[in-house]
């Protein structure tokens, strides 16, 4: 009778251990009221979807210079928001051209239609069943951001974001697309070394295995949106734009036009990050000289 009660003590013991176990490594559920934006997080063998309590609000009116990629992803994401056919996009090229920012923009601009917003990091994108199981009965819809996506030569973990763009046995939910930003149009490097395996097939150029992977992935995004450097003037008519937005001071347009171009050479860019981090500059410095001027003026 001492054994048998042992041994039912351990196995007790053993049920409780996997339940917490189970506990700790399911993904909590969020409180889908408490924001539009959310953060898939996995670390220590716990899941979770964490509300981003300050969602950034930058707003399309924000984003100059870039009006056909904000038609056609506008378009793309009101035909999600309304149940209509869409499609998970790229969005591809230089850095601070506005890639991100087209992304907060649009939730910011559709929220109330019912979109929101999933951050999820490259790493974890083997989690996107998880990710599906928790928003698949939901009512919003959702889109699954991944931000600066690319992969290295040797990482496999692109797979799982290719059976979900297109290729599992599962489909995905009605109510989740796929944005993702990224510096490499096919999201792996390109080597140089891989063009030795094209071949030349009855006058038709065939790529080799290793470049018909690469591209495969790209390829299972059906819109692909290409932003490129800024030019001078449009620079300038971004750096223009975020000055009006924080109310700074300008006595010598010509003088602030110089330090804006001065501001970009040493940056090495002529991006709209670089124009809002120079307008964050100009207002905060014109204001400081504006209280100094006030405190010496007798």
């Amino acid at each position: 009778m001492g054994d048998s009660q042992e041994t039912i003590d351990r196995a007790l013991r053993l049920l409780d251990r996997l339940e917490e176990l189970l506990q700790r490594t399911s993904p909590d559920l969020p409180g889908w009221d408490s924001s539009t934006a959310f953060r898939w997080r996995h670390t220590h063998g716990e899941r979770r979807l964490d509300p981003v309590t300050r969602p950034h609000r930058i707003f399309l009116d924000d984003l100059l210079c870039m009006d056909r990629q904000k038609a056609e992803i506008l378009r793309n994401t009101r035909q999600f928001v309304q149940s209509l056919p869409a499609n998970n996009t790229l969005l591809w090229g230089s850095r601070g051209t506005g890639k991100s920012s087209l992304i907060k923009a649009l939730l910011n601009e559709l929220a109330t239609d019912g979109l929101r917003l999933i951050e999820v990091e490259g790493p974890d994108l083997m989690d996107l069943p998880h990710i599906i199981d928790l928003v698949a009965d939901r009512p919003e819809k959702f889109m699954l951001f991944c931000d600066e996506l690319s992969f290295e030569a040797n990482d496999r973990s692109y797979k799982h974001l290719k059976a979900m763009l297109d290729g599992s046995v599962a489909s995905p939910p009605e109510n989740l697309i796929i944005y993702a930003t990224s510096h490499r149009r096919h999201l792996m490097p390109e080597l140089q070394s891989e063009n030795r395996e094209t071949r030349a097939i009855d006058g038709e150029i065939h790529h080799g295995e290793t470049v018909d992977e690469k591209i495969s992935l790209s390829d299972r995004f059906g819109l692909w949106l290409a932003f490129h450097p800024f030019s001078q003037q449009e620079y300038l008519e971004i750096v223009h734009h975020w000055i009006g937005r924080l109310d700074a001071r300008v006595e010598d347009p010509e003088a602030m036009r110089r330090a804006a171009l001065q501001w970009a050479l040493k940056r090495g860019s002529r991006s709209g990050r670089t124009a809002w981090q120079f307008a964050r500059d100009w207002a905060g410095r014109s204001a400081l000289e504006g209280q100094d001027d006030t405190r010496s003026a007798p």
